[in-house]
């Protein structure tokens, strides 16, 4: 399962980035003749409400998608490692900050808190990466900083510390390398989380809007079809899944392999 996933992520991943090299079909082009098409050899994935096609839309969409994903899910990871490495390191009243500050977080369910940001910034690929890793990152601050506290308390550490070398030095030298299994299992989780946080936002027209597209605005567009033509909304809501399915999927072999080799 796990390298079927690989597969599937990296297909997908080729599809957005590279599809539109091989299928060379503008996907703002409007076609009056060809509104609401079922998929056919001419339309694989059918077209739209405005006689566009939905393979054609997908691909550029996806590209959107997967970028607001990988750079959210990369920032918010940043953050939350420098951030929960720092706290077992400094400890004391950094540490009592970051509780206070994770919790106040957490307290606020992360949809309403995506909601309330984007209401009052005019949403664009760059905002809602910024937005999504600012409302990401906790998690994965809270789980380096648990582990970061068994490391600084291994021996090695605190000979470190006794001999005065800089904590930048400590953090991407000694706890780096350790801390690095925990850190990509986060990002994969990230990954997937940011894309379904930028699916939500933009199925509720708070996201990315035209002519801009991604996969949760052109599921959005679906909504109002989908009676009629099922594949406007079936095949965007189909990437995501395939995406965020892989992504789980990849995450929980990494992380039952990391449990293995603790184990041992």
């Amino acid at each position: 399962m796990f390298y079927a996933s690989v597969v599937l992520l990296v297909g997908v991943i080729l599809l957005s980035f590279f599809g539109g090299v091989v299928y060379c079909v503008d996907p703002s082009h409007l076609d009056k003749n060809s509104i609401l098409l079922a998929p056919s050899y001419t339309h694989l994935f059918g077209t739209d409400r405005l006689g566009r096609d939905l393979l054609a839309r997908l691909i550029e969409g996806g590209e959107v998608s997967l970028i607001i994903g990988f750079i959210s899910a990369l920032l918010s990871t940043f953050i939350g490692l420098l951030y929960g490495v720092s706290a077992a390191l400094l400890r004391g009243g950094f540490d009592k900050i970051f509780i206070v500050i994770v919790d106040l977080f957490l307290t606020f369910p992360t949809l309403f808190l995506l909601l309330t940001l984007v209401s009052y910034v005019n949403a664009s690929v760059w905002v809602l990466i910024l937005i999504i890793s600012i409302t990401g990152w906790m998690g994965t601050a809270r789980l380096i900083r648990s582990e970061s506290f068994a490391i600084a308390s291994k021996p090695f550490i605190r000979i470190l510390h006794i001999a005065h070398v800089h904590p930048l030095k400590i953090i991407f030298k000694y706890y780096a390398p350790l801390l690095a299994p925990i850190v990509l299992v986060s990002f994969t989780f990230a990954v997937g989380g940011a894309i379904l946080a930028e699916s939500g936002l933009s199925f509720l027209g708070l996201g990315i809007t035209a002519p801009a597209m991604s996969w949760g605005s052109i599921l959005s567009t679906g909504k109002e079809v989908i009676d009629i033509a099922w594949w406007v909304s079936f095949f965007p809501g189909l990437m995501i899944f395939i995406v965020t399915f892989s992504l789980m999927n990849i995450s929980n072999t990494l992380q039952a392999r990391l449990n293995q080799k603790e184990i041992r």
